[in-house]
């Protein structure tokens, strides 16, 4: 049995995490039998729930483990104790650097010199990495790819802000949560009949938002209140004139009160209805994205879920990896930034999307396809590595 160590945001919270190990999980599951996928996670518990089908090895971060979240045994022993390190996601930042609780860079970078020590290859697998701001992040994201005989990165900002380090081969390839498969049509209905959705006679709408808004207004960007009062005025003006529902999907457990907030503004709450991570599956989340006829949200993950499921999206851009991934799939045209967030450009750009909904799936679905086939493609080139240790 071969050993791949696992690092990433695992720890049960974000949908989005929670579809990238997963569709990891299955991805090399379709092309390997042989492999033992070690996970390091606060949760061990949800690893073990949730993706017990394929081999897989949670290991606890908490403190009775010897560890304070990133820094620790635990962390020490699944970066030394493998044949391989795959780093998803978006978990190689400066932000907070000297803060084991919010940075993972700082951890990693101090056991890869370990790594290399024994010739444990780490390869950034599908993955985003940054920002990085300061000389100190810089280093240490070096002493990462030091050890890296490959990145595969799933957009280009990354690859352009590796290409200024000293740094190995680099491929583009796209985000495993592409490949999300949605439950039954069964299952689907059950949860609508449960949560009372997709009532209306014209449809549904999408919307999300997340819990950094109040970050962002100590920052002085723009209060949560007045966001959320776009939000919910946008919602009302979109169920005036469409005569259809809203549905907010919550992916990230954090971002549940900021919505609930948000939807307390809007007059017409009869016609809105909140789903989350708390409640479902990474795959129900998506498969209940599938049935909504226009999406508009803040969080990576629900754009990648739209995208999977084929149902136009437009991204609020509160991260540059959000318009890079529109731009990928060729919805690049489809972005508000907040310096031009108002009801009525946020409404305009949604029933435009609304208009034009089914030529936008026919353009989309060929090209998201292709993402899929590359975010797969990653399992080959990180089993030549592999093998390559035999």
């Amino acid at each position: 049995m071969r050993t791949i160590t696992v690092l990433g945001n695992n720890s049960g919270r974000n949908a989005g995490d929670n579809a990238i190990l997963g569709n990891l999980l299955d991805d090399f599951a379709l092309e390997r039998n042989d492999i033992l996928f070690q996970v390091p996670t606060l949760n061990p518990g949800f690893i073990r729930t949730h993706f017990g089908g394929h081999r897989v090895r949670p290991m606890g971060m908490l403190p009775w483990n010897l560890a304070l979240k990133n820094l620790g045994w635990p962390l020490f022993r699944a970066m030394t104790d493998t044949e391989l390190i795959l780093v998803t996601d978006n978990i190689l930042f400066d932000r907070k650097f000297n803060n084991p609780f919010v940075n993972n860079l700082k951890s990693i970078a101090l056991f890869s010199s370990f790594s290399r020590k024994k010739n444990i290859p780490i390869v950034l697998y599908n993955a985003s990495v940054g920002p990085i701001d300061h000389e100190v992040g810089r280093q240490a994201l070096q002493k990462v790819l030091d050890s890296c005989p490959l990145v595969i990165t799933r957009d280009e900002q990354t690859r352009e802000l590796i290409e200024t380090l000293h740094h190995p081969e680099i491929v583009v390839h796209a985000d495993c949560a592409l490949n999300t498969q949605i439950p039954s049509k069964a299952r689907l209905q059950e949860i609508a009949r449960k949560e009372d959705l997709f009532r209306g006679p014209n449809g549904t709408i999408g919307l999300n938002i997340n819990a950094y808004i109040d970050d962002w207004s100590q920052a002085g960007r723009m209060s949560s209140r007045d966001f959320h009062g776009i939000i919910a005025a946008t919602a009302d003006r979109l169920i005036e004139e469409l005569d259809v529902d809203i549905l907010f999907t919550v992916t990230q457990i954090m971002d549940m009160r900021s919505t609930l907030d948000c939807v307390r503004l809007i007059r017409r709450q009869d016609r809105v209805r909140v789903v989350g991570n708390k409640d479902y599956t990474y795959q129900e989340l998506a498969g209940l994205l599938s049935k909504v006829r226009v999406h508009a949200g803040l969080r990576t993950h629900t754009l990648i879920f739209c995208a999977a499921v084929g149902t136009p999206m437009i991204s609020i851009n509160a991260y540059p990896k959000s318009e890079g991934f529109l731009k990928t799939i060729g919805m690049g045209d489809w972005c508000i930034d907040f310096a031009g967030l108002s009801v009525e450009n946020l409404a305009a750009l949604i029933r435009r999307a609304w208009d034009e909904q089914e030529g936008l799936r026919a353009r989309m679905l060929p090209v998201v396809a292709e993402e899929k086939r590359k975010a797969r493609a990653s399992v080959g080139l990180v089993s030549k590595i592999l093998d390559m240790r035999k």
